[in-house]
């Protein structure tokens, strides 16, 4: 059972989204507009659902405005859902993209996805190309540079560190990191790896594109050790 958070400023999808989590245990907390969420029921929550296309406060503008008061992931649920919309909701922090109208079947999958994925806590240590990951505390680091990955990033490098050297399309990347089919979600892998790699530069790693490898025609590899 987790606590749940959607904002949406349509009262119906309010209610559907709901009752279509509380089936699953869940404790769900709606909102109608971005000026409702506090500092303190930011903090409530396991995983928040913002709508986009709000009056006043928009969802991305909530999603910058929050994303340091939680590390609980963020869903966008839109009906926007053209690729500069979907690339500019990854960048500012968010974990997913989900299309509105949505499946209530879907919706539940994604939010289960997430969930266990956060609740994961293996208990190792892995050096993989000059990056070390903490596989209990779900951190990564170039050298003493921590990376400031989001949960999703973090997720995903993890992914191709731990099976170095072998290539992945984008869809088994996704299906892996949160455990769902992801043959909609390209963009999403495609702007999670970019985003990964402006990080790694940031951190000091001189040719990002080398370490997380675009395999042309196929997906990505993390590369193998020497």
């Amino acid at each position: 059972m987790a606590n749940i958070l959607a904002v949406d400023d349509n009262l119906e999808v309010c209610t559907l989204i709901r009752t279509a989590l509380e089936r699953d245990g869940h404790r769900v907390e709606t909102r109608l507009s971005g000026a409702a969420l506090t500092e303190a029921l930011c903090r409530w929550a396991d995983c928040i659902l913002l709508d986009v296309m709000m009056p006043g406060e928009d969802g991305f503008a909530v999603c910058r405005r929050i994303r340091s008061l939680t590390e609980a992931p963020i869903l966008f649920l839109s009906a926007r859902t053209d690729e500069p919309a979907v690339l500019e909701g990854l960048g500012i922090g968010a974990d997913d993209y989900l299309q509105k109208p949505f499946r209530v079947a879907e919706l539940r999958a994604r939010v289960a996805a997430h969930l266990r994925r956060q609740n994961r806590t293996p208990a190792h240590r892995l050096v993989r190309g000059g990056v070390a990951f903490d596989l209990s505390a779900k951190s990564a680091a170039v050298g003493e540079t921590p990376l400031p990955l989001t949960r999703s990033e973090y997720a995903i490098c993890e992914y191709l560190a731990l099976y170095a050297g072998q290539t992945f399309t984008k869809e088994q990347i996704y299906e892996a990191v949160f455990g769902i089919d992801g043959t909609a979600d390209d963009t999403a892998v495609t702007q999670h790896i970019k985003n990964i790699r402006a990080k790694l530069r940031a951190a000091g790693v001189p040719e990002p594109e080398k370490l997380l490898n675009t395999v042309w025609g196929v997906g990505y590899r993390w590369k193998s050790e020497d």
